[in-house]
This record gives C-alpha cells, sequence and structure tokens, in this order.
C-alpha cells in the first residue's frame, strides 16, 4: 500500500501556506513537484562535480560524462528504448518536437504532402508542423474528436492516404486526460507508410511506456511532468530515422571535425545535442525515475483515479459547475462555471490556498470545439490527498456562491 504521508514528506515545497491556508496543489498537468532526492541531487552536482561534459581530461569532467550516460541509459530503459543513440537530451517535448519538424520533416515534406494532427493537441504539437507546412507546402489536416472528447478513429480511418507522411498525437491529453488509442493509431499510420510522432509529456507519467512495442518512430516527453526539474526533456527516435536526419543546432560537441573547408557531424546522439548540455537536469530526470519507479505503478495510478472520481463526484453536485469531458482513468479534471469567468474561480480558489490551471492550456483548437473560452483544470498526483479533494469542492462551492 501507498503511504501517502510519508510520500508528501518527501516534497518540501508542499510543506507551506499560500494566502495563511495550507498549500493544495493540483497542478501536476503543468509541472509536478520535487520530491528531495530530485533536489539533492541537482544540489550535490553542482556542489561537488559541477564539470563539462564530453571534454577535458581532469576528474571532475570525467566524473559528470560518466554520470550524464549513466543518465541516458536509466532513460533509454525507462521507456524501453533499443540504443542510448535513441535517446536525444532536449530542452523539453517542444524542443523535441521541433527537432523532428525541423530536421525529419523539413527535408522530406513536399507539396501536397499531409501531417495529420489531432484537434485535442497542445501547441506544442500544432505549431511546429504548421510551421514546417509552410517552409515545404505540406498540409495539416486535423483529425477531429467526437463530443467525449475521443478520438474519431473512423474519421482518422478516412484521412490516412498515400499523401499521408505525418500523424502527430498525443498519448494522453493534456485538458481532459483522454487516453488516445495510440497503439491502433500507429499501425494504422504505418499502412500508409506514415511516420508517427508521439507526444507523450502527459503519458510517459502516468502508464509504462516501451517504445519498442509501441512501435512508435519517435517519442517525446518533458522531465518537469515527471518529478524532474524544467529545462531537460526526451527525444526517443529508431535509430534508422535519426540516422538519415541531419543537425538541427551547430556548435561543440555535435562535430568530429571543423574546417573552413568543410565539417564532419558526431554520430549519434551528440549530432543533436550542441553545446553544453543540461547536465544537472539529465542527472535529476534519472533521479526521478528511479525515485518514481520504486513505487507500484498499479497502485499510484488506482489511487490517482480514486481521487480523480471523487472531485467529480463532489463537483458534479455544485449549481452551476458543469465537467468537461470527463475520464474516469484520468489524472485530471477539468470544468466551468456557468456564467463566470475561469480566471475569477481560480483567483477565489487561490485565496483559499488552492492552485489550479485555469485558462486555455494551450490548446485553442479543443477550446474552440468545446465552445468554451477555457476551463478551470485540477490536476492530480500520487502527493495529493482525499483531504485535497474535499478542499477543493469546498472551495469552488464558496468560489461560486460569491460569484
Amino acid at each position: 500500500m501507498l503511504d501517502i504521508r510519508q510520500i508528501c514528506a518527501q516534497f518540501p515545497a508542499l510543506n507551506q501556506q499560500v494566502n495563511e491556508q495550507r498549500l493544495v496543489y493540483l497542478d501536476s498537468a503543468a509541472t509536478t513537484q520535487k520530491p528531495q532526492c530530485v533536489i539533492d541531487t541537482i544540489s550535490h552536482y553542482y556542489s561537488q562535480a559541477n564539470a563539462n561534459v564530453h571534454r577535458g581530461n581532469h576528474s571532475l569532467t570525467a566524473q559528470a560524462t560518466s554520470q550524464f550516460e549513466q543518465a541516458r541509459q536509466t532513460v533509454t530503459d525507462f521507456i524501453g528504448a533499443q540504443s542510448t543513440k535513441e535517446v536525444i537530451w532536449t530542452r523539453g517535448a517542444t524542443e523535441a518536437i521541433n527537432l523532428i519538424a525541423q530536421t525529419y520533416a523539413r527535408n522530406t515534406l513536399k507539396p501536397g504532402d499531409e501531417i495529420l494532427v489531432g484537434e485535442m493537441e497542445h501547441h506544442a504539437n500544432i505549431v511546429p508542423w504548421q510551421i514546417v507546412a509552410e517552409q515545404t507546402g505540406a498540409k495539416v489536416v486535423k483529425i477531429p474528436m467526437l463530443p467525449d472528447c475521443q478520438l474519431d478513429l473512423d474519421a482518422f480511418k478516412q484521412q490516412l492516404s498515400s499523401a499521408t507522411k505525418i500523424v502527430a498525437i498525443a498519448h494522453i491529453t493534456n485538458v481532459t486526460g483522454t487516453r488516445q488509442p495510440i497503439e491502433q493509431m500507429i499501425k494504422l499510420a504505418h499502412a500508409v507508410g506514415a511516420v508517427v510522432v508521439i507526444d507523450g509529456a502527459q503519458g510517459v507519467v502516468h502508464e509504462p511506456v516501451n517504445v519498442q512495442t509501441l512501435d512508435a518512430d519517435f517519442y517525446v516527453f518533458s522531465g518537469h511532468k515527471l518529478f524532474a526539474p524544467a529545462g531537460i526533456g526526451v527525444l526517443y527516435g529508431k535509430l534508422a530515422l535519426l540516422e538519415a536526419m541531419p543537425p538541427w543546432h551547430g556548435g561543440g560537441k555535435m562535430v568530429e571535425r571543423v574546417s573552413f573547408a568543410a565539417t564532419t557531424f558526431s554520430q549519434l546522439p551528440g549530432k543533436f545535442e550542441a553545446g553544453t548540455p543540461n547536465v544537472a537536469g539529465a542527472l535529476a530526470l534519472a533521479k526521478a525515475i528511479e525515485w518514481y519507479q520504486t513505487f507500484n505503478h498499479k497502485q499510484v495510478e488506482q489511487y490517482i483515479h480514486q481521487l480523480v472520481k471523487q472531485a467529480h463526484q463532489g463537483l458534479s453536485q455544485l449549481e452551476d459547475v458543469r465537467i468537461i469531458g470527463y475520464q474516469p482513468n484520468a489524472s485530471v479534471v477539468s470544468f466551468v462555471v456557468d456564467g463566470v469567468h475561469h480566471q475569477d474561480v481560480a483567483t477565489l480558489l487561490d485565496q483559499q490556498g488552492i492552485a489550479v490551471r485555469a485558462g486555455n492550456h494551450c490548446a485553442h483548437p479543443l477550446m474552440d470545439a468545446l465552445g468554451v473560452k477555457g476551463t478551470i483544470r485540477a490536476s492530480f498526483a500520487l502527493y495529493n490527498t482525499q483531504q485535497d479533494v474535499e478542499r477543493l469542492v469546498a472551495a469552488v462551492e464558496k468560489a461560486v456562491d460569491m460569484l
């Protein structure tokens, strides 16, 4: 069984008051809080092992390089990649998708080609494809969603054709927590010769991922949603695809030899890692993964689902509160209060010590499809409690009464 009190004690940020109330943090889909072991890893690196990697011959740089590459091995094992050459460090999922768009897509797309993108996607999995479409003459095609906030799989099947070159979809969506049928979509896309890019920023936190079993061509995620710091992320790509892709950024480390006559580039993964990397971030991500893997994953998700169901039941009983796209096996509950702006509700919740996200959640097309300007989103992690949910429901009820 999970010892929630012991888990909560590992997160120093939770042990504080906001507006003279104990903090209830319900914004983990935006970024998770960090356990002390992750914070200690960052502190230790800068206080005891600070050095650049893959550069120099002294002891500190040798130690840092060893730990840096061991962190890559940890990620490789975590997602079931075939080789550490398939794991590229990035600043996050957003940069990883942009890298794919500006290297793989820009060098393969031509006028008339199509990029299928889900209607429920985060802007990070829409805008890069629009940019590369303008650069190449390709076309971005929306995969529509159904009223229950699931992608329309029948429409997707009809959209697939020989013109489909890329399919970009989220593993789990950030607004409603919808789990997309990515296994089926990958198989369907591959049947027409398309390459599939999976945005795993939300997915990798909530279920085990094996990229080889998925047969995903690319899978990306951010560390800061996985109990690690901001500024570190991962691009997984199949080895053959990465080897064929040209570099994106130029600079140190990603080269073998530079002269004014010609430059030769490093082998994977260095080819895509120009400049001094976020060493502390990589080490902290590895520590976060190791920490998270000490828990029984099914128990964690079952516990989070119980909190979501409790929140749904409580909020559904409140007057003028409307749940948006409820998914019982998700980690989020999105809702609106009819006749009240979402930001006003969030402000009143903050005054009661409760942190939620309010807005369009970087998902304008989804908001347009839902016919709303924005929602209030409460998102849960294993450090939340039933008392947190009770506080949320009571605070929303108070806010509704005030407004």
